[in-house]
Parts: C-alpha cells; structure tokens; sequence
C-alpha cells in the first residue's frame, strides 16, 4: 500500500514536471523572433485561380503567375498552397512563371470517387501538367509532395516528359518510419486521431509544430502550421498516411532521368537525412544540398536556397 502511494506521489511530480517543461519551451518559441511576419506566412500566392476537373470528379484548385521557364509546386500534407507564401514572390521576381495547386482533399481541392492514394494523387500531377501546358518545368515537391512526385515521375506516363527538373525537398521514395522516431510516436497517433486533439491546446501545439522546424524555429511558421493541420480533414488523409510507411519506391529511384537536386534540411526529424541521401545516390547524377541548422520546413527555413536549386535546373537562369 505504502509503495502504492510512493510510486503514484512519483508519476505525479514527474508529470508535473513534464507539464512545467513543456510550457517553459512554449514560451520559449512564442518569443523568438520571426523572419517572416505571420500575416505574410499565412497569405495565399495571388495570381489566376482555376480549377482542373478530373474524371472521378476531383477538383484541383490551380494557382497560375508570371511568365517565363515554369515552375510547378507541389506541397506537403496537412498543407495548401500557403505552404509558398514567401517563395512565391521570390520566384516571380526572378522572371519565373510559377504554378500551385492544392493537393486532393487539402486546401480547396476536393475528393472524387477514385479516393486518397498513391495512385489517384501522382496522376493529378499529370493532369496539372498538362492544364498549364508545362514543357521543360521545374518540379518542386516537398514532404508528401516529393514522394508523390517519384511516384508520378516513375508510373505516370508522361509526366517525365514535360519536366526539365526534379527539385525532392525534406522528402521520401517511402519506408517513412524506419530510422525516423518522431514518425515513429506521431503517426499511430494521427490515426488515433489522439495527435489532433492534443495540438487543440496551445502550449502542446507550439512545442510540436516547433519539431518541423530546426535550431530556429519561429512563431509565426509554427502557427500557420497548425492553422492548417488544425483544419485539415485527418480522416479522409488516412489512407496516403498510410502509404507512406506501406509502399517504397527506394530501389526504382535509378529508373529516374530527370535531372534532380534534393534539398535536406541537417536537423529534419520526419524526413531524415538518410532519407535525402538514398535518393540522391539512387538517382543518377542527383546532387544533394545539405542546409546546416534546417528542419522539415524549408519553403519557410530555406527559401533563398530554393530559388537557387530552382535557377540550376532551369532552362533560364534567374536574374
């Protein structure tokens, strides 16, 4: 009995601590400074909006600015075309047509009758490429993004064709929970639906959209984060969740051809960099970028090295 108590009086200091920890480091972010201001962050890309109607009855909302060498971007999950609210601008600056779309069943994308998976959201990508009629385009995909994009490049005839370039950023060909602990612990628990209801309250969501980030993450990216995982419809998601860890393309990424940087951020702890660096010794004649100090999220960490990614694979060097 009186261990009983010993042991309970224990449990409850250490989560006491644990509580007292976690809110020391909450505030800890929310007063570090922030490159980008939140109402930048979280400003939607403006150009020509437009819709790509596919035949299952998806709509994918297509975001269209600029002209010159195309550059297409394909976001990561639980995001929107927010995600390219700072490299937006830059790309356009640099004389770049640049094109977003929202990924089925994320931002104002819907869901047809073919669902959430591998297959039905790498054909998407043809079906965008096509829309805007992209030849020799550069292809930025981040996260979930990227490993859609393998898939598309290696089982979706024609996209290969119209691209010039393959940036894979903070991404996988697959095998996503090996050799990653983070994904480990969050992703049983985003199907739970455990991880939703904990990041509700303010404190614990700080601290976990801070692990996106590396040595500097910001307020304001940490936020427009969760705005984002917050209103995303986890359930319907679950299934290219689940794909992540199910499916591999590691041992078709030689069948690539398409000239690639892959960029990696040294502190990304969901895509970690054994991750960046397979695919980049499958590929041939990839190159790899390491961005020291970087996290998962470079669209917000990175983006000047971005654009310089993009300009080495562009058939026009930006100005």
């Amino acid at each position: 009995m009186r261990a009983g108590v010993i042991a309970g009086t224990a449990a409850v200091a250490v989560g006491a601590l644990a509580v007292t920890a976690t809110r020391r480091k909450a505030r800890q972010i929310t007063a570090s400074p922030d490159p980008y201001p939140y109402d930048l962050l979280s400003t939607e890309p403006r150009g020509e909006t437009s819709y790509v109607e596919r035949p299952d009855g998806t709509r994918l909302r297509v975001v269209i600015a600029g002209s010159g060498p195309t550059v297409v971007l394909a976001h990561g999950i639980y995001m929107d075309v927010v995600e390219w609210s700072v490299l937006w601008d830059m790309l356009l600056a640099r004389g770049y047509r640049v094109v977003a779309f929202d990924q089925r069943g994320h931002g104002s994308s819907t869901i047809g009758r073919d669902g959430i998976s591998t297959e039905s959201m790498s054909s998407d990508y043809l079906a965008v490429l096509e829309y805007v009629d992209a030849q020799d385009a550069v292809l930025l995909a981040h996260s979930m993004g990227g490993f859609l994009a393998i898939a598309a490049v290696l089982d979706v005839p024609g996209v290969a064709e119209r691209l010039g370039g393959l940036i894979l950023m903070s991404t996988f060909p697959g095998d996503v929970l090996r050799g990653a602990p983070h994904n480990k612990a969050q992703i049983p628990l985003i199907k739970l639906g455990m991880l939703q209801a904990m990041v509700a309250n303010d404190t614990i969501g700080t601290v976990f959209g801070a692990g996106l980030c590396g040595d500097n993450p910001s307020p304001a990216m940490v936020q427009v984060f969760l705005d984002t995982f917050r209103a995303a419809d986890h359930t319907s998601l679950l299934p290219i969740l689940k794909a992540f860890g199910d499916e591999d393309r590691g041992d078709r990424l030689i069948d690539i051809a398409v000239p690639t940087i892959v960029l990696c951020g040294t502190k990304d702890t969901l895509t970690p960099p054994w991750q960046s660096q397979r695919i980049a010794d499958a590929i041939p004649g990839a190159q790899v970028w390491w961005l020291p100090g970087a996290g998962h999220m470079l669209n917000w960490e990175s983006p000047d090295a971005i654009v310089e990614a993009v300009s080495d694979l562009s058939a026009t060097p930006a100005r």
